[in-house]
């Protein structure tokens, strides 16, 4: 702030000087015209010949300057030196004669800088050729530049004193305004730095000023996300170590056990468990890391273009083969790929997630011999997509279809494996695309001894392509 200050001062000064220069030269030039408007009243034409006359008195008045030279010149209308000096230079030859009119020029005289005042004055001289220009008499009254430049610097000087006391005060001035204003914000400098790093607490944002409280607001925002970050990769540790520990010590237990078997069925035995052990502990990684996925995504979430009969299509064909280990009727009910209504933008990677953790959750729910229908549809009311799973498995009590999609939840009574992040997985990937997710029960024909279940997830909150 003070650089420009200090840089704008003597620009100021060189654009005082220049107007002081201005206003001290007006009075001057004032005098200068009144000079000359006095001498030309002193030019007659007696006897048919132009006269000037000069008395001493007046020329002791003229010449009464104690700082600056005074000339004067009066030539005729033939060109004759009339009175005056004889070296003082006549106007440019463009400048045409005008009757009485006074005119100001700048000139040199004897090397120095001169301000010149003068007129022409018609003269009736009855020996003037016919048909020639009207007899003109020069008068002009010139003036060294002292006293001018004397008043314009005595003007600067009025003006810049001031600027000489003013400016270290304003300096001082603005230095304890920036002193005084910075002060809260090495307060809170202070406050920051003396912050534990896992406090994820909000600045105070009353006690900065104002032009700082976007800049807080924006820091506050930045630590509830890192909060709600640290937050999912604790929840997603303890849920690891939790859900990992029952597995892992099956495998321990069951390694343990087939090191000290010397026969070959109970080797075989042991063998079986540490495999089923393995895969179970591998869905349960592979589910939490898509549920952290999933969670940690958030206002990141990348979007294009997609064909949500693609997905379906690629998910269901992954899942025909332990469709088929059970004997399920695995059947698709939609359109086909490339319609406009089943497009729309989201991420393909987590619809994928979504769609293959229903069909997961409807196959290993199912009996067997049973049925999983996949249905894709819009919606003729309100024109959403519509996504639907429904099997003919032993359903959910309605007084658990809220509990279900809290991570590792399982109902009761099911005997079947599973880390219960399906549903968890499904409703966050939900979230995220701004979907809703609802169950019922799905009540297929032919298997009227279970209520089966439906899933349905509505995309009302999906950006779809234009002209959808």
């Amino acid at each position: 702030m003070l650089t420009p200050l200090l840089l704008l001062w003597p620009i100021s000064l060189a654009l005082t000087w220049l107007v002081a220069q201005n206003i001290a030269g007006k009075p001057f030039d004032r005098a200068l015209e009144y000079n000359v408007q006095a001498l030309a009243k002193l030019v007659v034409v007696k006897n048919n010949q132009v006269q000037f006359t000069l008395t001493a008195p007046a020329r002791e008045i003229l010449r009464a300057d104690d700082t600056d030279l005074v000339y004067y010149q009066v030539v005729g209308t033939q060109g004759e030196h009339l009175g005056g000096e004889h070296d003082l230079p006549a106007p440019p030859d463009e400048d045409k004669p005008t009757n009485g009119e006074v005119r100001l020029r700048e000139d040199v005289i004897q090397g120095e800088d001169v301000r010149v005042a003068y007129t022409w004055l018609k003269v009736d001289v009855k020996a003037a050729p016919a048909g020639s220009q009207p007899a003109m008499v020069l008068v002009q009254v010139a003036e060294t530049l002292e006293k001018r430049k004397t008043l314009a610097t005595e003007i600067v000087k009025g003006t810049m004193v001031p600027q000489f006391v003013t400016l270290p005060l304003a300096v001082l001035l603005v230095w304890l305004a920036l002193v005084r204003g910075i002060k809260p914000l090495a307060q809170l400098e202070k406050r920051i730095r003396a912050r534990k790093s896992d406090d994820m607490s909000p600045l105070d944002e009353t006690a900065v000023p104002e032009e700082v409280a976007p800049l807080v607001s924006s820091i506050n925002d930045l630590l509830s996300r890192l909060k709600v970050s640290l937050t999912t990769q604790k929840r997603f540790l303890a849920d690891a170590a939790h859900q990992l520990k029952t597995p892992l010590a099956g495998l321990r237990m069951q390694a343990d056990l087939a090191q000290r078997e010397t026969d070959a069925d109970e080797l075989k035995k042991s063998l079986k468990h540490i495999g089923r052990a393995s895969i179970r502990a591998t869905h349960t990684v592979n589910q939490l890391l898509a549920l952290a996925r999933a969670e940690t995504t958030g206002r990141s979430l990348a979007k294009q273009h997609i064909d949500l009969v693609h997905i379906v299509s690629e998910v269901m064909a992954d899942s025909v083969p332990r469709a088929l280990e059970k004997q399920i009727d695995l059947g698709y009910d939609g359109p086909d790929a490339g319609e406009q209504a089943t497009q729309l933008e989201g991420n393909a990677t987590l619809l994928k997630e979504l769609v293959r953790n229903l069909l997961d959750n409807a196959i290993n729910y199912t009996p067997e011999k049973g049925q999983v229908t996949l249905r894709l549809m819009t919606d003729r009311f309100s024109g959403v997509l519509v996504l639907l799973v429904e099997d003919s498995g032993p359903g959910i009590l309605e007084s658990e279809r809220e509990l279900v999609f809290q991570p590792f939840y399982r109902a009761l009574g099911t005997n079947v494996d599973g880390s219960g992040l399906g549903l968890a997985i499904v409703l966050e990937i939900a979230k995220q695309h701004g979907a809703t997710i609802s169950i019922e029960d799905a009540a297929l024909p032919g298997h009227t001894q279970t209520p089966g279940t439906r899933v349905t997830v509505r995309f009302v909150g999906m950006d779809l392509p234009e002209g959808a």
